[in-house]
């Protein structure tokens, strides 16, 4: 415990050290008077949160009486504490060595102890790495509040900590260091947080470009050298030169699911950015290494190759130098919307242009007996090839609706009936007859309407790029064969000479329950199982499933499918890739990637995964090269055990039990969301739904429908306004009461050995205990009386009983006083915001107070809203 405290104490150290220059920032810029008023709101603050009903009052008073030209920076105030405490949090994880603030040893040490000194055998280990296929796929959410000027700022700022540490600095050392730690300071107040225009989906993808070249670029060999030494140092043998266990895709720029501003013109210019980024990295390294590697000893290969050169590695690279440099002249030829001729040969073009070569001076380099230069930098670049030339695989994702659209209009233009009206069998006939067939199907004069111009425009684009370019077609709202059949079908049509992965995605609970009877029907089909060349995936909707039925029944429903998935495509002998659609929050099936890769059924992993990474997350997990390299190894480590060493199937008894706690759940769930007629007018009332609309956070419309209800609000903007009023209702309504219920069956001894014995149902409690933690019934309360009529208080009073029955159900089951107990890192972290996301509440319900009762809202006032906005999420680290 004593190691505890000093560990935290360190961390609470830097978050007073950044706030302290924070204050003399403010006190330059806005002088004494303004900084005494905001200290003495924070101070307001932590009284009131010990139970000090006048210091609450007090503090309201300072809060409301604000006057205009003190709300924006008032709400940067705390706003950029906030993301400084985050900065302190990143930064200690890195030198502590911790993961979501418990500081652990290396994942993938513990685990070859384990698993070496137990029942895996050494070449079964290393099967399983060499075999071992992580997609992180990088995805543009409007979760992440923060501006990229500003992510870098963040960067800079723990460089500054990491080199302050340093024991041996002299005096003048430290004192450039805290001089630069305040430079970056007050750049960073002097930045406007909020951006001034909605980014375009290429912002969206040159944000992920810019994580890779800031961060993972660097990460990935570096994780790869760590990774090798812990096994050689166990087993002795290396790992092979191209093993490649985590690899990254992308739907910046690919994801037209309801984004009207993806267009096929857009996801060109993305895949052409994304190759001109790879091109410019590689060619970074390329002359890095001809400076280096200037030895003339060669093998016969190389020499032959090279017509007996003097520098014969440098003549190789020069080439490869001049090849890069044409290929980024192409690129940008083509990125400024030119069509330029090029000679194939005289770029890189193919992966093969650019690993053939490296590989040739890889062999030189070790049959010379070089084998330590070959394994430097060399060695980096060959692993660094896991991005390819293309840099992150692009995936397609459209709404099923869409390509049944263009079906329905070609089939009543060509005069055979509308395809839209087709029952399932009749659509299945007409696709599997049309696939077979040599015949185009699409009239050469047709002039389909626009939407079905652009779905076509899209599969003609797939057509024309190499097949390493992109990953999977995603079908969003799949939930029958036809609907993957008919982009097969489209894709044929328009001239796809590479059979792409075409993946259904089940989101909704119904679509989960009847996952594994769409998948038997589809593997059952002769033609369609010959065409996925033994491998299928299957995408698990999180965010929609749990909107749709609540956190705990579409966590159950999730975990039967795959079960069922796993089943269904072993007895069509077909390998399954599970890919999970999570979110950066428990209501979008968030969880720390180590437990929640460990509490997916047994056998769904099996060496092979996708996984979203979402938002704001993406920073969190792999935004500083030391952080990411931490996060790759969390993956690795969890997948390889929960292929080796996979959770418990479940007990009879536990399937019965939660079976029971879903029915119940969905059912307490649905009763306030879709049943009670207050509930709709409430959410918008008491939440800052109608104004997160207006902030510039990402390309995509926060509707499916302009005209439509909760049901047509994506999940995102659903989460995010929930978490604004901190009452974080979609993480945990319908979870206690289910639970209750189960205690009330006589049930609480089986609930605790579940928790104690089932990975699934322990880390479901874990996410909420979590939740209940951060949620805030004060607040909400607060919102309420500012925000919502009296006719519907009726409704907040019955929302804060249920989450109060979820907290005290939980401490039930884990027979502990504290939420968190188990976590004390996680629970102090929240501790310490708090004190700075108060006031943002508080000043944030007034704002919208007034900018509600005002008929035309002043730009001050809107900047001061949305700052409250920005900054609750920063405090709240999982927005969406």
């Amino acid at each position: 415990m004593e190691q505890t405290t000093d560990m935290y104490a360190s961390l609470r150290a830097n978050v007073s050290k950044l706030g302290q220059i924070l204050g003399d920032t403010m006190r330059d810029h806005l002088g004494e008077p303004f900084l005494e008023k905001v200290e003495q709101i924070r101070q307001l603050a932590k009284r009131s949160r010990n139970g000090d009903s006048a210091a609450r009052e007090q503090m309201l008073e300072l809060l409301n009486a604000l006057p205009d030209d003190e709300l924006v920076p008032v709400a940067k105030a705390f706003n950029q504490f906030l993301n400084l405490a985050n900065i302190a949090e990143q930064f200690h994880s890195i030198s502590r060595n911790c993961d979501e603030l418990v500081c652990v040893p290396d994942p993938v040490e513990l685990l070859l102890g384990r698993m070496l000194n137990g029942p895996i055998d050494q070449q079964q280990m290393l099967d399983c790495l060499k075999t071992m296929d992580i997609d992180l796929v990088l995805t543009a959410h409007p979760t992440e509040i923060s501006r990229r000027t500003l992510i870098q700022k963040y960067a800079a700022v723990v460089d500054c900590l990491a080199a302050l540490e340093n024991d041996k600095l002299g005096q003048r050392e430290m004192k450039q260091l805290t001089l630069r730690l305040r430079q970056l300071v007050s750049q960073i107040w002097h930045t406007n947080e909020i951006r001034s225009v909605r980014p375009t989906p290429v912002d969206e993808a040159r944000w992920g470009l810019a994580t890779i070249e800031a961060s993972l670029w660097q990460a990935v060999p570096d994780f790869l050298r760590q990774l090798n030494d812990q096994i050689e140092e166990r087993t002795g043998t290396q790992l092979p030169i191209d093993i490649a266990p985590v690899r990254f895709s992308s739907w910046m720029g690919g994801d037209r699911d309801g984004n009207p501003f993806v267009t096929a013109k857009v996801t060109q210019e993305v895949l052409d950015r994304n190759r001109h980024a790879a091109a410019r990295l590689h060619l970074k390294d390329v002359v890095e290494l001809v400076a280096e590697l200037s030895m003339e000893d060669a093998n016969d290969e190389l020499m032959a190759y090279t017509h007996n050169s003097r520098e014969p590695y440098r003549d190789v690279l020069r080439d490869l130098r001049q090849k890069l440099r044409n290929t980024i002249d192409f690129l940008n030829a083509r990125i400024a919307g030119h069509q330029p001729e090029v000679d194939y040969s005289s770029i890189i073009w193919h992966k093969a242009d650019l690993q053939a070569p490296l590989m040739l001076l890889y062999r030189s380099l070790c049959d010379c007996g070089m084998r330590l230069i070959a394994n430097g930098l060399l060695l980096d670049m060959l692993r660094r090839l896991c991005f390819g030339i293309h840099m992150l695989k692009l995936d397609i994702r459209q709404d099923a609706a869409r390509h049944a659209e263009v079906l329905g209009e070609l089939t009543r233009y060509l005069g055979i009936g509308d395809y839209a009206h087709w029952g399932e069998s009749e659509r299945q006939g007409f696709l599997l007859k049309e696939l077979s067939s040599r015949r185009p199907l699409l009239p050469v004069n047709w002039q389909p309407s626009e939407n079905v111009a652009e779905v076509l425009a899209t599969c003609r684009l797939i057509a024309q790029q190499p097949a390493q370019a992109l990953g999977s077609y995603v079908i969003s709202m799949a939930g029958k064969p036809s609907d993957v059949l008919a982009v097969l079908l489209l894709l044929k049509e328009t001239g796809c000479p590479h059979p792409m992965r075409v993946v259904p995605l089940f989101e909704t609970l119904e679509d989960l329950n009847h996952a594994a009877s769409c998948m038997t029907s589809l593997l059952n089909i002769d033609w369609y199982r010959g065409y996925t060349q033994g491998t299928q995936e299957v995408m698990i909707g999180y965010s929609d499933s749990a909107k749709d039925a609540g956190v705990m029944a579409a966590a159950w429903a999730q975990y039967r499918a795959q079960e069922q998935l796993v089943a269904v495509c072993r007895n069509a002998g077909v390998k399954l890739i599970l890919f999970h659609g999570r979110g950066g929050t428990v209501g979008r099936g968030g969880a720390p990637a180590h437990d929640a890769i460990l509490s997916q059924p047994p056998g769904s992993v099996d060496g092979r995964i996708r996984v979203t990474e979402q938002g704001e997350m993406i920073r969190f997990k792999f935004g500083l090269p030391k952080q990411a390299v931490q996060s790759l190894a969390l993956y690795t480590s969890a997948v390889m055990e929960a292929t080796l060493l996979p959770p418990p199937e479940p007990e009879p008894q536990w399937r019965e039990c939660m079976e029971r706690i879903a029915t119940d759940s969905v059912a307490a769930y649905r009763k306030v969301v879709r049943e009670d007629p207050d509930f709709v007018a409430y959410f918008r009332a008491a939440t800052p739904e109608v104004e997160l609309g207006k902030l510039p956070l990402g390309s995509r419309p926060a509707k499916r429908r302009v005209d439509g209800g909760i049901e047509s609000l994506r999940a995102i903007p659903w989460i995010f306004a929930w978490s604004q009023n901190r009452l974080m209702l979609p993480a945990w309504l319908g979870a206690g009461e289910s639970l209750q219920a189960a205690i009330d069956r006589g049930e609480k001894a089986l609930l605790q050995e579940m928790e104690q014995r089932w990975p699934f149902f322990r880390t479901r409690i874990s996410m909420m205990e979590m939740v209940y933690a951060k949620a805030e019934p004060n607040l909400a309360r607060y919102y309420e009386t500012c925000l919502v009529p009296p006719a519907l208080h009726h409704l907040g009073d019955a929302l804060i009983e249920r989450l109060q029955l979820g907290i005290k159900v939980v401490l039930e089951l884990t027979e502990s006083n504290t939420l968190m107990a188990h976590t004390p890192w996680n629970r102090e972290s929240i501790k310490l915001r708090n004190p700075y996301i108060d006031p943002l509440n508080f000043l944030q319900a007034e704002l919208l107070r007034r900018t509600r009762k005002e008929a035309q809202t002043s730009a001050t006032l809107e900047l001061a809203l949305m700052l409250t906005i920005a900054g609750v999420a920063a405090g709240m680290r999982n927005t969406g």
